[in-house]
């Protein structure tokens, strides 16, 4: 593909303030900041139908060149209908904030089969996997294909000292004269041993090390950017002067496991690395709705080694070390003599000692960075979280939503709020309807809401219908982010609904007076795995009440 074009293709002002334009997601975003900045060379632009054709089947750009995940520009039909967008149109790229960050000369516009494309990157269409639930519950039905024209570079106000273009990270090399750099890709805080595995592969390959973290989307639940980097900066100062560097890459993760793999090869190639690590279950996003993992655990480094010879980036296995208490240093696992002690600490133990408060080892982890992270796990009983109750009309919803609060309030250590279906509809969201579309919206509203009394520390209690797993899947990711989410499904069945009835609702529907309401004429998608499942058939209302508050006591909530 050519070079990236970076002239625009408006000829005046008023042009580009009367072209049509998509507000990008962050996702997008991301993906647009690397198309511009040559990170994704290539690519000098969102793919045509025939580059995503060959690259779901073959790994491939249409001219040969090896590139293994579909960047494509989703839009709505109705952007596409309301502007006559067709091949050959011209459109802008905005941020969230209104600015014109490019303009996109169109060549293809598609409708993609979307469980083909997660088939072909995930290896599955298990919802449960973040990739495949952003494709199909996420994304816009359209794909638009064509050459972007930079108009301004995506603003960022945070850590601007260590966010390199590849060009300019190619330049501090060259300043520090660096020849030969291990890539150490991470979304997660660096602990000891991972300070050990990055010096030993740097050492071992007679380079220096980047520490290149992503900083654009990852999984959900994983620690925020700002957090992280702190900890980043701390662990820099562990290695010798002039050994290792640190730099931000905002990429959006997929969670594609082998395939991605490649394509952090492939990026860090393009950033001058010549070594990268490529780690046990390198980007996977763990176990799938059957309880098995959705990769091998080396099947990522199997993909690359593959392909190094043919990127020109070489790599290096993601070798785990292991804290051997008699001799009181981490050693390979493969050099633990049989009668050797070794300590270790899970990833889900180490949160849980934060969260119950319990001390840290040092061999594990350097206090300044436990420091920083305490801040992200407090004390659970100290944490803000979301109950988010969902259910059929009639099934209890409210009832229960409202005698936990009372619970809540007259435990008395945070702030409770509760966002009902019916005062949020009245207050939030007078001007929706019940389209499918609408309810989405409405749903989100109330998880933007719930996420922002989450993360500061209080109590949000939403009880919506919420039919659609998309919108609530969105929910938990965002809350995630916050705090803890804790969705309450209330399972009572449909017969029970429709006799208790209370406003008349279900028998308007069967008559056929109400269109579209869920459980007689639209679905209402089951959550796989809530926290608390409560059918209150044969249920008082107290009992529902402490089956919720008993799961916030078992699990330190309160």
């Amino acid at each position: 593909m050519n070079n990236l074009k970076v002239e625009n293709n408006f000829t005046s002002q008023d042009d580009l303030i009367n072209a049509p334009s998509i507000v990008a997601n962050g996702r997008q975003l991301c993906d647009l900041e690397l198309l511009l900045s040559g990170a994704f060379s290539p690519l000098d632009g969102y793919m045509s139908h025939k580059d995503y054709s060959s690259v779901l089947n073959d790994m491939r750009l249409s001219d040969g060149s090896l590139w293994p995940i579909p960047i494509t520009l989703d839009v709505s039909q109705n952007f596409i209908d309301s502007n006559n967008i067709s091949s050959g149109s011209l459109f802008l790229i905005r941020d969230e904030e209104g600015v014109a960050i490019a303009s996109i000369s169109v060549t293809d516009i598609w409708e993609p089969d979307k469980k083909i494309e997660s088939k072909c990157v995930y290896g599955t269409t298990d919802i449960t996997h973040p990739g495949v639930d952003y494709l199909l519950n996420v994304s816009d039905k359209i794909y638009v294909g064509g050459v972007v024209s930079k108009l301004n570079m995506p603003r960022h106000y945070d850590f601007k000292d260590i966010r390199h273009t590849p060009e300019s990270l190619k330049k501090e090399f060259d300043r520090r004269g660096w020849d030969k750099v291990v890539a150490f890709q991470t979304r997660n805080p660096m602990h000891k041993a991972h300070k050990e595995i990055a010096y030993r592969a740097a050492v071992d390959n007679n380079a220096n090390l980047l520490i290149h973290p992503v900083v654009g989307m990852t999984r959900p639940g994983d620690v925020n950017h700002y957090t992280r980097v702190r900890c980043y900066k701390k662990i820099l100062d562990k290695f010798p002067s002039n050994f290792a560097c640190l730099s931000l890459l905002p990429l959006a993760m997929r969670m594609a496991g082998p395939r991605e793999a490649l394509w952090h090869a492939l990026i860090r190639k393009n950033y001058g690395c010549t070594h990268i690590i490529i780690g046990r279950d390198h980007a996977g996003p763990g176990n799938g709705s059957d309880g098995k993992p959705f990769y091998g655990p080396y099947d990522a480094q199997v993909l690359v080694e593959k392909f190094q010879s043919e990127i020109g980036i070489e790599m290096v296995p993601f070798k785990m070390v292991v804290y051997a208490e008699g001799i009181s240093e981490y050693i390979a696992i493969d050099e633990v003599s049989e009668n050797e002690n070794i300590l270790n600490i899970s990833g889900t133990e180490f949160r849980e000692r934060l969260e119950n408060g319990d001390d840290i080892p040092d061999w594990f982890s350097y206090p300044e960075v436990v420091d920083e992270l305490r801040m992200v796990y407090p004390l659970k009983q100290d944490r803000g979280f979301t109950l988010f109750f969902t259910g059929l009309s009639g099934s209890g919803k409210s009832t229960i939503a409202n005698g936990v609060m009372s619970r809540l309030m007259e435990h008395g250590k945070r702030a409770v709020t509760l966002l009902d279906g019916d005062l949020v509809r009245h207050h939030l969201s007078s001007e929706l309807g019940f389209s499918k579309e609408h309810r989405d919206l409405n749903v989100t509203r109330i998880g933007f809401v719930a996420s922002e009394i989450t993360k500061n520390g209080g109590i949000a209690i939403c009880a919506p219908i919420a039919p659609y797993s998309g919108p609530r899947n969105q929910n938990r990711v965002l809350i995630s982010n916050s705090g803890s989410y804790i969705e309450v499904f209330v399972s009572t069945p449909l017969d029970v609904c429709e006799d208790r009835d209370v406003k008349g609702l279900y028998a308007k529907a069967r008559a056929g007076d109400i269109k579209g309401f869920t459980g007689i004429d639209d679905p209402y998608e089951e959550p796989n795995n809530p926290e608390i499942n409560i059918d209150t058939s044969n249920m008082i209302h107290s009992e529902s009440v402490d089956m919720v508050i008993n799961y916030l006591e078992e699990n330190g909530y309160i």
